[in-house]
């Protein structure tokens, strides 16, 4: 775990060394004040000695405008460092999340996920500056301020440096207990972050419902676990601290007393004494600093363990050998394909069918029988368990994700717009397609003369999720991009289920004009968006139950006549 974190110093190694280099000469400038102290009191002083006096303070002025400068670069520079580092993690952290596959998002909340990037990354940041340099700083400080203060007096040093193993024992002890008590800590943060990403992504539906008071009591269920969270993670961090605290004020006691008991028989000068007074705050500090740093390590290294956790999950992986698809002709063929989502229930069992290039396939039948599941097995966003899946012959497992993908257009029900323009939503389809490009796939899915009509026309902003926009809208802004894509095989899931029959007419002409010349797979509830199909398959749990034309399957007075019965009552 450590190693990992200390490869990413490598990028800014040069800036770190830098950094730690001025550490060590601050080191050197706290450790010389008090050797110059010490010979004004003992000599220049009692001596009169004016001139030494004053060009010593002039001496110490120097140091101090030094340690000015060294501050600043430690402050600023090694600041960029752990932001560097951190903009490091967030970069790698995003493009793996990018890898993933669709069930671990089923499983993840993006809540948590948010907390994992922006909060415990912030933690690492502040670890990766300051740790290293107060790790550093301190063992210098404790090394050197033993070696002059044993040239001192060395008894008396021996006393006050014996309190440093009771501290370390101690300090072992309670970090175990801090850092179960910030991982704790972590997780209910991240499951904050998740509840609010949730209510305010719901906030119309909690409106509608006037479920304000409901969702408050949601909130402070989880923010008082988070109360009692970070209540533990902070009884551990005042036991860690005062616990130190009281060692260091101890040994600070014992050295007045045996300080005074050395003076008083002579085994030590006044000004030895002084010097010595002087060193213990030099050898304290690097005591205080040990102490935040093992509370920034448990802070750091538990938000570096939940950044490890995602960047350790296994990512889509193309099969050894796998190539470019190339050129698609568009012919799709399901072979014995069984999947489950769960061990306890199988959602697909040995299904079989094939679309020749250029037809259109319509899957309708109750909810649960696996429609949409064909079509996310498709472009591979979840592997089968048996069977196989041919296009144009090739096994979708013999051919890169990407190339896979890039042959395959989506339209769903749940439509998704980034917060951004028009323009750029539709461009997502081909980015860097010209404005031109985009402006003729909006013609196609007819919503050009729409966006005409807006102030900012093409670079109007849709809001969050293209809350700015109305369903019908947002559906052919998907269609849109879909055209710019120009892929060879169709998939439309439930396109227009969600929409007013008089929005479904003017969204099915530009349905149509999309699937012209591609291969098309079609998931509907509304029989009459596929009675054109050139077949249909009636799907439920127990896998393919009719398949035929429209005029067949009426025919034949089974489950998809029942169906568009119902259909044309209602």
């Amino acid at each position: 775990m450590v190693k990992r974190f200390i490869n990413y110093y490598k990028p800014h190694k040069l800036i770190f060394f830098l950094d730690l280099l001025a550490a060590l000469f601050l080191a050197v400038c706290d450790l010389v004040y008090p050797v110059i102290t010490r010979k004004m009191i003992n000599e220049f002083i009692p001596a009169k000695m004016a001139k030494s006096l004053i060009l010593w303070a002039v001496i110490m002025l120097g140091i101090y405008l030094l340690k000015l400068a060294l501050n600043y670069f430690v402050a600023y520079y090694g600041h960029l460092v752990g932001v560097g580092m951190q903009a490091d993690m967030r970069r790698d952290i995003f493009t793996h999340l990018q890898k993933l596959p669709m069930k671990y998002f089923d499983d993840a909340k993006t809540g948590t996920i948010m907390s994992r990037i922006v909060n415990d990354l912030m933690e690492v940041s502040e670890l990766a500056h300051h740790g290293p340099e107060d790790l550093f700083l301190s063992i210098i400080m404790l090394v050197g301020s033993f070696i002059v203060m044993s040239r001192i007096h060395l008894p008396l040093t021996l006393i006050i440096f014996a309190g440093v193993p009771v501290m370390i024992i101690f300090s072992s002890g309670k970090r175990k207990k801090m850092s179960a008590a910030f991982t704790e800590s972590r997780k209910r943060v991240g499951e904050i972050n998740a509840g609010l990403e949730n209510s305010i992504s719901g906030i119309r539906v909690s409106k509608a419902y006037t479920n304000e008071k409901y969702e408050t009591e949601q909130f402070e269920v989880g923010n008082g676990n988070f109360v009692n969270a970070r209540r533990k993670a902070y009884k551990a961090m005042a036991e860690f601290h005062s616990g130190n605290s009281f060692i260091t004020d101890f040994l600070m006691l014992a050295m007045y007393v045996a300080g005074g008991l050395f003076f008083m028989f002579d085994k030590i000068t006044l000004a030895d004494f002084t010097a010595f007074i002087l060193y213990i705050s030099i050898f304290t500090n690097p005591i205080r600093r040990l102490v935040s740093f093992m509370e920034m390590f448990q802070d750091g290294m538990t938000g570096f363990k939940r950044f490890v956790e995602i960047m350790d999950t296994k990512p889509e992986e193309d099969s050894e050998g796998a190539v470019d698809m190339g050129g698609v002709e568009g012919t799709v063929e399901f072979k014995d394909v069984s999947f489950s989502y769960t061990d306890s229930k199988t959602v697909l069992d040995g299904l079989s069918f094939t679309l020749k290039k250029g037809k259109t396939l319509a899957l309708v039948g109750p909810s649960g029988g696996g429609k949409t599941t064909i079509c996310n097995l498709i472009p591979r966003f979840y592997e089968v368990e048996k069977g196989s899946i041919e296009i144009d012959g090739k096994d979708i497992t013999s051919v890169t994700r990407a190339s896979l993908r890039r042959s395959i257009g989506i339209v769903s029900q749940d439509v998704f717009l980034f917060d951004s323009t028009i323009y750029d939503n539709i461009a997502y389809g081909s980015v860097g397609a010209s404005r031109e490009e985009v402006e003729r796939a909006a013609k196609l899915a007819n919503i050009h003369d729409y966006i005409m009509t807006l102030p900012d026309g093409y670079d109007t902003l849709v809001g969050e999720r293209g809350i700015k926009l109305s369903g019908g809208q947002k559906q052919r802004v998907s269609i849109a991009r879909v055209f710019l894509k120009n892929p060879p095989i169709l998939i439309l899931d439930e396109a227009t289920s969600a929409l007013d029959n008089a929005t479904e007419v003017l969204i099915q002409n530009s349905l149509e004009e999309l699937c012209k010349g591609r291969t098309t797979i079609v998931v509907a509830h509304r029989l009459t968006t596929v009675k054109n199909a050139d077949e249909i398959l009636v799907i439920t749990d127990r896998g393919i139950e009719e398949r035929g034309t429209h005029a067949e399957l009426l025919a034949s007075g089974g489950i998809y006549s029942e169906l568009w019965n119902i259909s044309v009552r209602t």
